[in-house]
């Protein structure tokens, strides 16, 4: 299919190292529904630079296009003259928002970014006990991310990790890293619950609300959260560090819990990593 938006809407190309992407083919994987996630990864690895007047994105708005995707293309291969790092372990250089692990452990320290795991989808525990005790016991409501461990690995017994928000780059323009529902935005640690994760079945999750006679809780449980330390280094970053050694395992910073109390009715956004 043709569009009626031209690609010269490109102004400069991406590294020969990395794959352009047109306008087109943005369109087209939002129109396919790929997810904000993955057309915002897709854009910002091919370094292309656009130059989108107003008419322009209201046009691809029109197109599917979402926010945060023409967010992402403002932003990508321009970040307002400030060069941006994704490895540097000095706090005090911009990064793109984010959390980052500390690896200082490496002959060469540097900061390794971790990407988000999104789970859409909920499921309950213990819904025979709940039914047989007419509940006196406790139901839980539990969301779930793919494969049984992370890709980003931590060495430490106690990682630290850095949070860059948008504060952080006033000049910039904002990422979609935080984003939770229409204009919601995370600038503190706070807004971040650290969990360990259960392995089960090809995958890992967090328990984010139970249910009983009592009534019900939605939202990480205060039981299942793992206290951290947390210290502002500048405007906009934070150095986080658990309060106590964690065990070998897996992990991950839960932000942006939504939805009622019933499976597949809840999402979180978790930052996870694994604790070697």
């Amino acid at each position: 299919m043709k569009w009626t938006i031209l690609t010269a809407l490109l102004v400069a190309a991406a590294p020969a190292s990395a794959e352009q992407v047109t306008v087109d083919q943005i369109v087209e994987l939002s129109m396919a529904g790929l997810g904000d996630e993955a057309i915002i990864a897709k854009v910002r690895s091919s370094g292309t630079r656009f130059d989108l007047s107003t008419d322009q994105m209201l046009n691809l708005k029109k197109l599917g296009v979402s926010g945060p995707v023409l967010a992402a293309m403002i932003s990508a291969g321009s970040t307002g003259g400030t060069t941006m790092s994704l490895t540097s372990p000095d706090p005090m250089a911009p990064h793109p928002a984010g959390v980052y692990l500390l690896q200082d452990y490496l002959p060469q320290p540097q900061v390794k970014r971790i990407d988000p795991t999104m789970s859409s989808q909920a499921k309950t525990g213990g819904i025979i006990g709940y039914a047989f005790t007419a509940g006196i016991a406790s139901m839980s409501v539990k969301v779930a991310i793919s494969n049984e461990t992370a890709s980003t690995k931590a060495a430490s017994r106690k990682p630290v990790f850095y949070f860059f928000f948008d504060e952080a780059n006033p000049n910039a323009v904002q990422q979609a890293t935080f984003l939770a529902g229409l204009v919601t935005n995370a600038t503190s640690p706070n807004e971040f619950s650290l969990v360990q994760l259960q392995k089960k079945d090809g995958r890992r999750e967090a328990r984010v609300g139970s249910m009983n006679i009592a009534g019900a809780k939605s939202g990480v449980m205060d039981k299942d959260r793992i206290s951290f330390q947390q210290e502002m280094v500048r405007p906009g970053v934070y150095k986080v560090t658990p309060t106590a050694f964690l065990v070998p395992g897996e992990y991950g910073f839960i932000y942006s819990i939504a939805g009622g109390m019933g499976a597949g009715s809840s999402m979180a956004r978790i930052f996870d990593f694994s604790v070697l």
